[in-house]
């Protein structure tokens, strides 16, 4: 009896955790939108437009992979937007496009990013994450250096607060600017993906699940279950930003009425609430949809089997 009562009231504080958590997030979210909203949209058309302006007139687009891509090319770009830069103070008023040779205008590509020359000695990086095949979100990263020989700083950008672009930009650019972008681009296509997984769980399985929580860089996820006579609690954890599967993963769960309290209090039962290692291990190598639906057509007979009282 004192088990069950101990029980009870680690139920009630985790309900009320949970609500002071689901309240605390849902503010922190308006307080971002209000914060980012017309500011990051302002940025976001006037460097997409930029961009494209930069891209129509280029002569052509270059496809670059393995060696082609060093921080060679990226000092041969440095040079040429300086050139550019003066040739533009030497002719005045002079526009860009009247200075700049039309065999100059290049592009590269690799892999999901697109790099040119921007007006103003910049380089622009545009990441172009997918899902499934197709272009997912856009973002932009703005380059600058005030002569050849200073480093390059970002000038502007269009990638989510909440991603530690400043840590890299300190730590990478200065040193190894290929390294930077690439990691740039790794981090933004981690994020997708964690967040598209999100999304498809919720779209999939959202009359299944009760509660949904995650970070705003989706690398802490949680959510719960009512289902199969008992409570579930997934909590997914990434070892870093640029992890797509959760390195920590823990599955509880807490039998509901449909189960005696003998069967859960009597020699030989589990501990409430108890883990499901077999669960916990589809998702470490699955993605959140496809582990859900895996597990959860064999959950009853695991949960009964599981919550057995053993024989005396």
């Amino acid at each position: 009896m004192g088990e069950m009562i101990v029980s009870m009231d680690q139920d009630i504080r985790l309900d009320t955790t949970r609500a002071r958590l689901s309240n605390l997030l849902k503010r922190h979210r308006e307080l971002s939108d209000r914060l980012t909203r017309d500011s990051d949209k302002t940025m976001l058309d006037r460097l997409n437009k930029e961009f494209e302006a930069a891209r129509r007139s280029q002569s052509q687009e270059v496809f670059l992979d393995g060696e082609e891509w060093n921080d060679g090319l990226l000092a041969t770009l440095r040079e040429r937007v300086h050139m550019e830069a003066d040739r533009k103070a030497e002719n005045g008023n002079a526009g860009f496009a009247l200075v700049c040779h039309p065999e100059e205008r290049i592009t590269y590509r690799v892999g999901n990013k697109v790099i040119c020359c921007l007006d103003g000695s910049r380089i622009g990086i545009q990441f172009e994450t997918s899902t499934a095949g197709e272009t997912y979100e856009v973002y932009h990263c703005v380059l600058e250096s005030k002569s050849f020989l200073e480093k390059m700083i970002v000038l502007e950008h269009t990638i989510p607060f909440f991603l530690p672009l400043s840590d890299l930009e300190n730590d990478l650019l200065f040193s190894n600017a290929k390294k930077f972008i690439d990691n740039v681009g790794d981090l933004l296509q981690a994020y997708v993906d964690r967040k598209e997984q999100v999304r498809l769980i919720k779209e999939l399985f959202g009359h299944q699940i009760s509660e949904i929580y995650h970070s705003l860089p989706y690398h802490m996820i949680e959510f719960s279950m009512d289902d199969c006579d008992c409570k579930f609690v997934v909590s997914l954890r990434y070892g870093d930003l640029l992890c797509e599967l959760p390195t920590k993963v823990r599955i509880l769960v807490w039998p509901m009425h449909h189960l005696s309290k003998k069967q859960c209090t009597s020699p030989g039962s589990p501990a409430i609430p108890v883990r499901l290692p077999f669960a916990e291990d589809a998702f470490r190598i699955q993605s959140l949809p496809e582990a859900y639906a895996e597990i959860m057509p064999n959950m009853p007979n695991e949960i009964r089997q599981l919550f057995q009282t053993s024989p005396s």
